[in-house]
């Protein structure tokens, strides 16, 4: 074989000798034995065709000589036994060399068949060779790769150490960052307390001096209109409403209220429907809250609409507002599941609220404008420290607020309004609630008249309960066949003199009762349910918002 020739190559060849060896051995001896029955055969038949010669001169040559003598007779016997023997013989290596040829060819045939196999191995094995060169190349290019991607990891490792380093020095120096930040916003919290003192006392001057001015002012009124009236205004037939009635008038500085008849004032307020309306206690000023989730402020005192400003921060529509008692700061809640307060003259998003897990429906400041109340659908009332920025009290009421009011200037007592029809009392300085009332529905909204004596509760079941809190129970419910509460947030608000009640229906009209029971008026403007009224607190004018982002000013003109 030429030296030259690859090495898989005399590998190959080496292979089939050895393995020609290795299958060949097994008929070497029948291949021997073969050959030598071969050669015996050969040599009888010359044999036999020398003793059939010899027998046949013998038997010329007895023939001749007529009998011959007895040697002759015995000789010829015995070789006459001995071509027998040798006829025999011959016979069975005629046999033997048979079953030798069947036995060579069902060999040649097994050489056969072991021949094809070896030429299918020889195949197999030189895709085998084939595929391994090929493994060989992939696990060269992969050997490449992760030599390459080691280097690259190096690399990485040493930038990530390098980061590693970097951030840590800016964690420290945020750390310091924060320090000084945490100082500051101390240093400013003392300041802001310091200007919020000043700021309290120069608003509840102010305060004071308005109300002792427009007590004056409205007595001078109500003197001169008795004065020019021929009738006095004659009580109400029921010893507790006119009871009601009477205080109401007192804390409203002895004025009456008359009924809203026409249409002052009508303007989209918002982008989408409005839920929630409500009056500045000091100013003409309407705060409106609605889907677009936006809080908008309206001049509604110059006989024209005027934008006052856009409060924004909330992510979700807005579903209730309220004032502070000196009309500086506003409160609204939101589907966000958060409660935000703004300064009404710069209208900055001061405090952020968040802390329950379903949608705030109302909120009320507690008495001052440094504590709020909250009431949400995760069946909680939350009660809430703006100095501190923290929740300060969880109320666990068991089901969806819908509404709530508190009942003294101080806020130590919460109304509020539930999905499962109860209405609840809660002590602040008490974790549970006591002497609850159960309506006939779910509770939508609450109001609660100037002197805190009397509570208006809007139920789904489309009436309106009036409830005396001295004896806390109904003592006049309001309905009529056309009215319809419209949402679950539906609400409804008692005149300046707690004479009269509103309340927005489905239909889009404004029922308005006296609280004596009877029906004084129904205003129609709306186009779709109403969802807010709101009285103002000093005057005869109404604010109605409706589905359709229409708001509504009405007076008695």
């Amino acid at each position: 074989m030429n030296s030259q020739e690859p090495m898989w190559k005399r590998k190959l060849v080496h292979s089939l000798k050895e393995r020609n060896r290795k299958e060949s051995s097994f008929f070497d001896g029948i291949f021997t034995a073969n050959n030598r029955l071969f050669d015996a055969n050969v040599q009888l038949q010359l044999e036999n065709l020398r003793l059939s010669v010899e027998n046949e001169q013998l038997r010329s040559g007895a023939g001749q000589s007529h009998g011959g003598s007895g040697a002759s007779s015995a000789k010829i016997q015995a070789l006459e036994k001995k071509l027998m023997t040798q006829q025999e013989e011959l016979t069975e290596l005629h046999k033997r060399k048979g079953e030798n040829a069947q036995m060579i060819v069902d060999l040649n045939v097994k050489l056969a068949e072991m021949t094809r196999k070896s030429q299918d191995r020889e195949e197999k094995y030189a895709e085998q060779v084939t595929l391994n060169g090929s493994l060989k190349a992939e696990v060269q290019m992969l050997t490449n790769n992760i030599s390459e991607l080691k280097d690259l990891n190096t690399i990485l490792r040493d930038e990530y150490t390098a980061l590693q380093l970097a951030h840590s020095a800016v964690e420290d120096k945020l750390r310091k960052v924060q320090d000084e930040n945490r100082q500051l916003v101390d240093r400013l919290m003392k300041y802001k307390a310091k200007d919020a003192d000043k700021l309290n006392e120069e608003n509840e001057n102010l305060l004071r001096k308005r109300t002792e001015k427009m007590r004056r002012e409205l007595e001078d009124a109500a003197q001169d209109a008795s004065r020019r009236s021929s009738s006095p205004i004659l009580p109400l037939d029921r010893g507790s409403l006119a009871d009601l009635s009477g205080a109401g008038a007192k804390a409203a500085g002895f004025f009456s209220v008359s009924l809203p008849t026409s249409v002052h004032l009508r303007f989209d307020a918002h982008d989408g429907e409005v839920n929630a309306v409500r009056w500045c206690p000091l100013d003409r000023i309407i705060a409106t809250g609605g889907a677009d989730r936006k809080v908008k402020l309206w001049d509604v005192g110059t006989g024209t609409m005027e934008p006052r400003g856009t409060l924004v921060g909330s992510n979700a529509g807005v579903n209730s507002v309220d004032f502070d008692s000196t009309g500086t700061m506003i409160l609204g809640t939101s589907n966000d599941f958060a409660s935000r307060v703004w300064t009404v003259t710069d209208q900055r998003l001061r405090h952020t609220l968040t802390g329950h897990s379903g949608k705030v429906m109302a909120a009320k400041f507690l008495g001052e404008h440094t504590r709020v109340v909250t009431g949400s659908h995760d069946r909680t009332l939350k009660v809430w420290d703006l100095r501190n920025r923290a929740c300060i009290e969880t109320k666990f009421a068991g089901s969806s607020c819908n509404d709530l009011v508190t009942t003294d200037g101080s806020g130590s007592c919460i109304i509020s309004g539930h999905f499962d029809k109860k209405i609840r009392f809660w002590d602040t300085r008490t974790d549970s609630s006591s002497n609850d009332i159960v309506l006939s529905g779910r509770v939508a909204s609450l109001d609660l008249s100037r002197d805190c004596k009397y509570l208006l509760s809007c139920v789904r079941d489309d009436t309106i309960k009036l409830l005396d809190l001295r004896m806390s129970h109904v003592v006049k419910s309001f309905s009529h066949d056309g009215f319809k509460v419209g949402c679950d947030w539906s609400r409804v608000s008692f005149s300046s003199d707690a004479t009269y009640i509103a309340a927005g229906s489905a239909d889009g009209a404004v029922y308005i009762w006296n609280v004596a029971g009877r029906l004084e008026t129904i205003l129609k403007d709306h186009s779709s349910a109403v969802t807010a009224t709101s009285w103002h607190p000093f005057s005869s004018v109404l604010a109605t918002v409706d589905r359709s982002k229409k708001c509504t000013i009405w007076t008695d003109a």
